[in-house]
This record gives structure tokens, C-alpha cells and sequence, in this order.
């Protein structure tokens, strides 16, 4: 993959993180996103995507180990948006306030950023649908599309 191709990758993921904190400061249909600890741990997976994405189109050398951790990012990121998505479809299973939430909020980052670190709201909250989709929905829609990039790229052969 080529240098402008990570670049767009990383915006791409810095965007929907963007996105969330709109969300959740200015909120949509009169509703604020309130993230909760699975939220804030998709938000680490989107920010792990762009940071190694950018690093991979800026260190030549290293780019394939950045692509990796960026496929792992992203991997990461999958597997908490489906923990999530599987939460919101499991009503009778409440992660209300969870231990995690308690364990999130006691990091420097939570504390020194809140409005993007401090995890405030409940996993399983049926928050109003942006285009048909839960927040969480388009989370693990977002993290396989940058999987299937990310692994695609890896292993296909580059052309001469």
C-alpha cells in the first residue's frame, strides 16, 4: 500500500473518532452519546488505527510492522464493537455500571482529556439510529472495513 493510501486510512479513522465526540457533545435528535467503556475502548482501536496508519506512511522501513499494528488495531476494535452490538441485542444483559467503566475513568487520559477518554454511559443504551444503525452497528461495520483493507493489503503481492 502506498503512502497516500495510509494518509487516507488514518483520516478516515481520526474522522470517526471526531464523529463520536460530536456525538456526544453536541448529540443527534435532541440525544446525547453519552460513551460507555466499550465506546471509549472503540475509540482506542479507531485512534490505534490512525496513529499506526500515519506511522507506516511515514517510516518506509518500519511500514509493514506499523501495518500490522494497525491490523491489529483494527482487529481489537472489531471484537469490542461486537461485544457491544451483541450487548444491545441481549437487552436482559446490562453492562450498567460496570468495573470497567470504574477502571477506564482512573487513567491519566480520562482525566486529562474527558471529553474523549471519561466513559459516562451505559453499554446497552438504545440510543436513536443514524441511518437505520446503532452507533455500535456502524462501529463494527467501520472496524471490518478497515480489517478486510488492512489484511488485504497485507498479504497480496505488491506489482511491479
Amino acid at each position: 500500500m502506498n503512502q497516500s493510501k495510509y494518509l487516507y486510512l488514518s483520516l478516515m479513522s481520526l474522522s470517526l473518532v471526531i464523529f463520536a465526540v460530536i456525538l456526544q457533545q453536541v448529540g443527534y435528535q435532541g440525544v446525547s452519546f453519552l460513551p460507555c467503556p466499550l465506546c471509549i475502548l472503540q475509540r482506542v482501536g479507531y485512534l490505534g488505527i490512525a496513529i499506526f496508519c500515519f506511522l507506516a506512511a511515514s517510516f518506509h522501513l518500519l511500514r509493514k510492522l506499523f501495518h500490522v499494528l494497525a491490523l491489529l488495531s483494527a482487529t481489537y476494535g472489531l471484537a469490542v464493537a461486537g461485544r457491544q452490538v451483541w450487548l444491545l441485542s441481549h437487552p436482559e444483559i446490562s453492562c450498567g455500571i460496570d468495573p470497567l467503566e470504574t477502571w477506564i475513568n482512573q487513567f491519566q487520559l480520562a482525566k486529562n482529556l474527558p471529553w474523549l477518554f471519561k466513559a459516562d454511559g451505559l453499554c446497552s443504551a438504545k440510543l436513536p439510529a443514524i441511518f437505520g444503525l446503532q452507533v455500535p452497528e456502524w462501529s463494527l461495520l467501520w472496524f471490518a472495513i478497515f480489517l478486510v483493507i488492512l489484511l488485504f493489503t497485507l498479504i497480496r503481492k505488491p506489482s511491479q
